[in-house]
């Protein structure tokens, strides 16, 4: 079945019942000239075959118009009503005629080109209402999906799916090579510098705990003073030994950790008593029973910190959102080479579709009129184009008339 009427197929039935109208119109003023100049001489015999003339020309141009939609007076005359009766047919040939000639690479990449997308998105975003608006609907967008996201399917998810995959996949070989490439371009440096600012913070603040583990562990038949000063000297020595590491950018000790990560990196890659070891573990760490209520505690307190600052239309992550859109808008129509590669990166994108989905698109042109009624599909098409072909039968009645005159001219001169 077809859509139902709209408005705009309201307003086309009514445009073309007047140029129907106004081509039937014709036809009858031709008929009245015609039998009205009938017996007449002179002047009024060019009349008279211009009006015969316009008549023949009116009744096969209203029979050729009327024959793509239906039987003419409802007679079953071959070769008409063509479209209710080959509208699968007409169908097939429009897929194909779509597919070859819109959803041809050379034509998709051509018209991307011409379109200057890219140029026009960077115009339009950085204006802010516009990136405003944009993170608003990507905000809303993504809360819907955080709250339909259920806790339990997400366990599920990480129990069946992920878990199981990390247990099939060997975790020795790609350990050692990250690690390696984390000790290869030093990214672990601001790490142990972080975690040595914060020890030595620690030990300057919580001198009184750190000599009490000491004195615990003291020999119990030492003095008690000379456990003090023992443990005050330890102590000392600690803060003393942290702060010269986190100073001194090639300390031994720093070098020596680096080189213990190197190690550690190459018998992981090398050595299959480490990779044996590195496996066991993990299986060890994925199988035990709170891996999954952990990482849920840890997905709920995301997903909430997530859905918070998503919905605070004033807070800093949209704010920040928005103001980076602004900032990429900027960039795009001041950098050329940007602007081509992202044109060029649409275009990829859309010719991988097209190729690779182009045949499932173009096909719904054929199942969807396959799905017609032949007849409410002629009536729908009529819609559309009929208006148009009462021009037919206008410049039909009219150039009829002229041939007409033209003719009866020449019988009169070569008579």
């Amino acid at each position: 079945m077809l859509v139902p009427d709209t408005e705009a197929d309201v307003l086309r039935r009514r445009r073309l019942r007047r140029m129907q109208a106004v081509a039937t119109g014709l036809l009858l003023f031709a008929a009245i000239v015609f039998f009205a100049t009938k017996d007449l001489g002179g002047f009024w015999g060019y009349v008279n075959a211009g009006a015969e003339a316009s008549m023949v020309g009116a009744m096969a141009d209203w029979f050729a118009v009327t024959a793509l939609f239906r039987h003419p007076l409802g007679l079953p005359i071959p070769h008409t009503a063509l479209i209710p009766k080959r509208k699968d047919d007409f169908g097939a040939s429009l897929e194909t005629f779509f597919g070859e000639n819109f959803l041809r690479e050379s034509v998709i990449r051509e018209r991307l080109a011409s379109a200057t997308v890219a140029a026009r998105v960077g115009a339009w975003i950085r204006e802010r209402p516009n990136a405003r608006r944009v993170v608003d609907e990507a905000a809303s967008v993504g809360v819907i999906g955080l709250t339909k996201l259920k806790d339990d399917d997400v366990a599920d998810v990480v129990r069946e799916v992920i878990i199981p995959r990390f247990l099939d996949e060997p975790v020795a070989p790609v350990a050692g090579h990250f690690l390696a490439e984390i000790v290869a371009d030093k990214a672990h440096h601001s790490l142990v510098d972080l975690s040595l600012e914060e020890l030595s913070r620690w030990l300057r603040n919580n001198e009184r705990t750190f000599t009490d583990v000491l004195a615990e562990r003291a020999p119990w038949w030492a003095p008690p003073r000379v456990n003090e000063l023992v443990t005050e000297r330890v102590y000392v020595e600690a803060v003393k030994w942290i702060e010269d590491i986190r100073l001194n950018p090639n300390h031994q000790a720093r070098q020596a950790f680096d080189g213990l990560l190197a190690q550690l990196a190459q018998d992981l890659l090398e050595d299959p008593e480490t990779a044996a070891r590195a496996e066991r573990l993990k299986e060890r760490v994925l199988t035990h029973p709170e891996v999954v209520n952990t990482g849920l505690s840890l997905w709920s307190a995301l997903k909430q910190a997530m859905l918070t600052s998503l919905e605070d239309p004033n807070g800093p992550v949209r704010a920040r959102a928005e103001a980076e859109l602004i900032a990429f808008g900027n960039k795009i129509l001041t950098d050329v080479e940007l602007i081509g590669r992202i044109d060029e990166w649409l275009a990829d994108l859309a010719v991988w579709g097209i190729e690779r989905y182009g045949d499932e698109l173009t096909s719904v042109i054929t199942h969807t009129i396959e799905q017609w009624d032949g007849k409410e599909a002629a009536e729908k098409i009529e819609l559309h184009v009929g208006r148009d072909l009462q021009f037919i039968r206008i410049n039909g009645t009219l150039v009829g008339g002229l041939v007409g005159v033209l003719i009866h001219a020449i019988v009169q001169v070569a008579g």
